[in-house]
């Protein structure tokens, strides 16, 4: 029998200012108010609960952050080790809470990619080590489920879209199961995604697998330079929208959603916000992928635990905003 889950049920709020935004009620499920800042405890605390189950003892994760801290934190409340490779891109602030955590940490190669890799090999030579992919797992897109899930016994209506950010894919395999589960197949997911992270999106357009030559947006936990394969395989099963916008929509997202509800989440998050502040869904009613007249939204605010006001100021400065 599984134990209590690691994550909690986070608030469900009506946001009034993107719902005049956008003409109809906007929802936002907030995951910035998980125990490690973002969504990814959902399914990564689901997948070191079962593998400590079967004998696990050693946690290993590669990450720009967030799956870094979502493991860290497992880890901690479990009472077992955990070691934390991440790329040289992550800030000293996110290494630095990830051994506040209890977690070594490890800082290698350039982008996430090189971090996984050394981690694959670190993990040969620690008996019992669980290896904790970030984002291609069963065990985690069922874990990530549970964001439906509970937005839909949280919500007063079906609504008539989802938009969420994609990065290894894992989130967005987690909706859409969960909207299987909640009857919500015919609900379109809006795929958010930043130039210079858009691997999913270059998938999307291939109708196979991309592998990305580097991460360039400012968006590093979007950075993953290939999707998980499953991620693909839904976009084919499910009415999936993916969409690219700049950096700069994203960071206005992250600026915009701290003015109106005083949340301050990282510029990957940014991605799914600017689906509604930079007006993408009246663009994808123009483009008739939308049902003409929305009566309401679900947006999840996946949080992000690698930002500070300090950062968000500088990356509005970087941007020209």
């Amino acid at each position: 029998m599984m134990a209590k889950p690691l994550h909690i049920c986070t608030p469900l709020l009506e946001s009034v200012p993107m719902s005049k935004v956008v003409g109809c009620k906007v929802f936002i499920k907030c995951d910035n108010m998980q125990p490690s800042a973002s969504f990814k405890i959902r399914g990564i605390g689901h997948r070191i609960q079962k593998a400590v189950q079967m004998g696990g003892k050693h946690i290993i994760c590669s990450s720009g952050g967030n799956a870094g801290f979502a493991a860290a934190y497992a880890a901690r409340q479990l009472g077992y080790p955990a070691t934390i490779v991440i790329p040289e891109s992550t800030p000293d602030f996110v290494a630095a809470g990830l051994r506040d955590e209890g977690a070594e940490v490890i800082v290698h190669g350039k982008v996430w990619d090189n971090a996984n890799e050394y981690a694959m090999k670190l993990a040969e030579d620690i008996d019992g080590s669980i290896v904790i992919h970030p984002f291609d797992h069963p065990d985690l897109w069922e874990g990530h489920s549970t964001v439906i899930s509970e937005s839909a016994n949280q919500m007063p209506v079906k609504p008539d879209a989802v938009v969420v950010c994609v990065g290894g894919g894992g989130l967005l395999c987690g909706v859409v199961q969960g909207m299987k589960k909640v009857g919500w197949s015919d609900v379109p997911i809006v795929a958010m995604e930043t130039k210079g992270a858009d691997s999913y999106n270059a998938a999307v357009l291939a109708g196979e697998l991309v592998t990305l030559p580097d991460i360039t947006s400012r968006a590093k936990c979007l950075g993953a330079l290939t999707v998980c394969k499953r991620s693909l395989e839904y976009s084919k099963e499910h009415p999936i929208h993916s969409v690219v916008v700049d950096d700069r929509d994203a960071v206005n997202g992250c600026l915009r959603l701290l003015d109106d509800h005083r949340i301050l989440v990282e510029v990957a998050c940014g991605a799914a916000l600017a689906g509604v502040y930079s007006n993408i869904l009246k663009d994808l009613q123009k483009e008739g992928k939308l049902p003409p007249e929305l009566k309401s939204v679900l947006v999840i605010v996946c949080g992000g635990s690698g930002i500070t006001l300090q950062k968000l100021m500088e990356y509005k400065a970087s941007v020209g905003l």
